[in-house]
């Protein structure tokens, strides 16, 4: 952030002359903004700076002069020099303390330094004096408490980073960049109902800001996914300006001999589920098909062991994180890019507005995202037919092609040895339940099934990953409640990838959850010879861990309804020699099943590559029919806040139909090739 005004080059003198004028008191405020930001873009930072110094020193009086000071704490932080920004911040700050921009620039300029408390009391400071809030004084509250609640959920501090966010909510619900933090924070601390109204924000309001992963965590309707997904979409890409950008066509290469060019484009790939999972399909892509190129817009790493392998396996290895999204777009189409693969989505550190450019002339969403993009500019989605059986696309924007699995695993996963369950601060004769989900993935629901199958079998335990201390202490107190012994509930410390692997045999059976189930976490405990019991709904994420199930050669352990889970838990506990022929059974398909033929999905995948490319060159690449998806999110919406776990593909399908006639009724809708045919 920073005070700009235009720059006009024209007014350009000698640096001693602008010197000069400073000294003398004849450059003016505006003139010194205007000559620094021009010596600046030409790469004179360092001549930009002692200019404001200059200024600073023989201007003193100037009414204006805390803005001076500010742009200065600019210019000498993209020197580099911290700990001079932090000075002129302050010297700002002394001559106008309500100016919020310094407290921002200020507090994350010592968040920077690592002085998290000094950060966060920065922001609060500001917070706190003003009250009288004014349009700008508004915009700068509002990001201290965005700012606080950050930070302060970085550190583990979440309920104080929860209140400081329902204030940032509370003083502009329509921004919702809060309201997103808001919901996602309560869904990691098992804070049920996630959605809470108060008389400042509605529950509609919270819906709305919830980001397309949380809402998978929040509800299986796929409808509403999807739409959700599209509205995401056009917020966080919108329409960028790709006026004069090259749109390259589809080269011609079928049959010719040339392979094709395929690129991965993540923040993921590095020791992360995701680069966990790809990392073998990268080592046996097949060279002389495909040429492979990797685009990382990641932090950056060292000592990375996954991203060591990717970078050996694929033919090109490019760090895009730097790059603007312009920048990277164009270099994807100067490497002449055929098939260009989203592993982001809409997950953490994406670049979706690089793929608006259409860098490629085929983009694909597989492997990062567990549903649909809602997006314009993706063509396909590559799934399998457990996650979108064919009557399923509907709720996909993409076109639908299948491998066997979705779930690729890593072959090579380094284990460690299996710890005693003493080790593991378990009890040595209980049957052992498990879940490895993330706490954002429990519903009150879902810990209510499991409670009543721990009531049912008195001598087991339930052992799940440890959250932050007031998400396992509100688990135990609701265990509690249930008329469950708190200290039934076993909490695994985090622990190295290795050593967590090794311990997940210790269990007896994993139960997944539900809307979202275990992905990685599933095929993990199955590798390591865990049983998992799931429970496949409507949703992508939500059949998800019913494909692995499937592929590891065990579709009994796929249950069909909420009863049959709970009924089926407590009869293994009760009949051990059932549960021990399903391990016999992974074991002995360990090596022969789907879920671990890399080899024959590397060869798949460069199938679909190639279907792809040949759809490409004949014109028929598919275009995202994306009619009346805003309505289907106002339907969804509607549905979903008036509650309900879980409800069948049918009935659904029927609600939405009713509620389009209804708006059909009101004003004409187009036909779509989800459920309006049009009339």
């Amino acid at each position: 952030m920073n005070a700009n005004t235009p720059v006009n080059s024209a007014q350009a003198l000698s640096f001693a002359g602008m010197v000069d004028r400073a000294r003398h008191q004849n450059l003016s405020l505006a003139e010194l903004f205007q000559m620094a930001e021009a010596l600046a873009g030409a790469g004179q930072h360092a001549q930009a700076v002692d200019l404001y110094k200059s200024w600073i020193a023989f201007n003193d009086t100037n009414p204006l002069l805390h803005l001076a000071y500010f742009n200065y704490s600019v210019a000498v932080r993209q020197l580099g020099d911290v700990a001079g920004s932090i000075n002129a911040l302050r010297a700002c700050l002394k001559l106008n303390p309500q100016f919020g921009p310094a407290h921002i620039n200020l507090g994350r300029a010592l968040e920077d330094c690592g002085l998290i408390g000094q950060a966060v009391q920065q922001w609060r400071g500001y917070v706190e004096t003003t009250a009288d809030v004014t349009p700008d004084r508004l915009g700068h509250r509002l990001m201290s408490l965005q700012h606080i609640g950050r930070v302060l959920e970085g550190q583990g501090v979440l309920e104080e980073a929860e209140t400081a966010l329902l204030q940032a909510v509370e003083l502009q619900p329509d921004k919702t960049e809060a309201a997103q933090h808001l919901t996602s924070l309560r869904q990691r601390q098992c804070k049920w109902p996630v959605i809470v109204p108060t008389g400042h924000v509605s529950a509609r309001q919270l819906l709305d800001a919830m980001s397309p992963m949380a809402l998978a965590c929040y509800t299986d309707d796929p409808m509403f996914l999807l739409a959700r997904a599209y509205r995401y979409s056009k917020s966080l890409v919108g329409r960028p300006d790709t006026g004069g950008f090259p749109r390259p066509a589809p080269r011609t290469k079928t049959g010719t001999g040339e392979r094709l060019r395929v690129g991965y484009l993540s923040s993921d790939l590095r020791d992360h589920a995701v680069g966990f999972a790809l990392v073998e399909v990268l080592e046996l892509h097949d060279k002389a098909s495909v040429e492979v190129f990797a685009y990382y817009c990641g932090e950056r790493r060292s000592n990375d062991a996954t991203q060591e392998r990717i970078r050996k396996a694929v033919d090109c290895w490019r760090d895009i994180a730097a790059m603007s999204d312009a920048e990277a777009a164009m270099q994807i189409v100067n490497d002449g890019i055929d098939i260009l693969i989203d592993v982001n989505a809409y997950t953490k550190h994406a670049r979706a507005s690089i793929f608006a450019y259409r860098p490629a002339p085929v983009i694909v969403n597989f492997c990062g995202y567990p549903g649909s993009t809602g997006s314009p500019f993706h063509q396909y989605m590559i799934a399998d037919d457990r996650i979108v059986p064919p009557e399923s696309e509907i709720y996909y924007s993409e076109k639908v092609l299948r491998i066997a699995c979705n779930q690729p695993v890593d072959r090579k996963r380094q284990v460690a040895a299996r710890p005693s369950r003493a080790e593991a601060g378990l009890p040595e004769d209980a049957f052992v339940y498990a879940c490895f989900n993330g706490m954002q993935k429990i519903t009150a629901g879902c810990f209510a099934r499991w409670m009543t199958i721990l009531t049912a079998v008195p001598d087991s335990v339930l052992w799940l990953l440890s959250g932050d201390e007031s998400a396992n202490g509100r688990l135990r107190h609701v265990a509690q409640q249930c008329g469950v012994a708190p200290e039934r509930i076993v909490f695994a410390p985090k622990a190295t990838n290795p050593n967590h692997l090794a311990r997940i045999g210790l269990a007896d059976l994993f139960l997944d959850t539900f809307p979202y189930g275990a992905h990685s976490t599933g095929s993990d405990a199955i590798t390591q010879g865990l049983p998992v019991l799931t429970f496949a709904g409507k949703s992508f994420a939500a059949r998800f861990c019913s494909s692995i199930v499937a592929a590891a050669g065990i579709p009994e352990l796929i249950c069909g309804s909420f009863d049959d889970y709970v009924r089926r838990a407590i009869a293994f506990a009760r009949n051990r020699g059932e549960l021990d022929a399903v391990r016999a059974s992974l074991e002995r398909q360990r090596e022969t099943c789907a879920l671990r033929d890399i080899p024959a999905l590397a060869r798949r995948l460069e199938e679909l590559f190639w279907q792809m490319q040949g759809e490409a060159e004949r014109g028929e690449t598919p275009v995202p029919d994306l009619t009346n998806l805003d309505v289907y999110y106002e339907i969804g919406a509607e549905l979903v806040l008036a509650g309900g776990e879980y409800e069948d593909d049918s009935a659904l399908r029927r609600k939405y139909r009713d509620k389009l006639a209804e708006w059909n009724g009101y004003a004409p809708l187009p036909r779509d090739p989800r459920l309006w045919p049009g009339q």
